[in-house]
């Protein structure tokens, strides 16, 4: 599932974002908009997504859909849980071409602070110097 997910965020780096991008199994300890989604397996896991971005990246995802230059924390906040919802929905498409499929929650918005909830795993994604960071934790 997890690689699913970052297999969609990788998608949407290519396709929305349109710029190349790295991806590393570190952290991103710098302030952060938080959102997260819960998912529902039909086996019955429950998994929450945690996307994790800086203000930068989530301004560049602000500008590629609305065009403003400097967006207030409100939209911020909105694009980022536009970007979850993008990231995942989409992985919960690619799961279900491949039998796996799973219900999504819609997304919240949790805090714009430092990322210290516990998780299993962790991937981040790195345009220029903005990240990216999707992580999941087993409920």
């Amino acid at each position: 599932m997890f690689n699913t997910i970052i297999e969609a965020a990788k998608n949407f780096c290519v396709h929305q974002i349109r710029d190349e991008f790295t991806l590393n199994d570190t952290l991103n300890k710098d302030r952060t908009l938080i959102a997260y989604i819960d998912l529902d397996t039909h086996s019955g896991n429950k998994y929450r997504v945690y996307i994790s971005a800086d203000k930068s990246f989530i301004q560049k995802v602000s500008y590629i859909f609305l065009e403003e230059d400097e967006s207030d924390d409100e939209t911020l906040q909105d694009m980022l849980l536009e970007t979850a919802n993008l990231i995942v929905g989409s992985a919960k498409v690619l799961a279900e071409e491949s039998n796996n499929s799973y219900s999504i929650s819609t997304p919240f918005f949790e805090k714009d602070g430092s990322f210290d909830y516990e998780y299993d795993n962790i991937k981040t994604i790195q345009v220029q110097n903005d990240k990216l960071s999707i992580a999941i934790k087993e409920l």
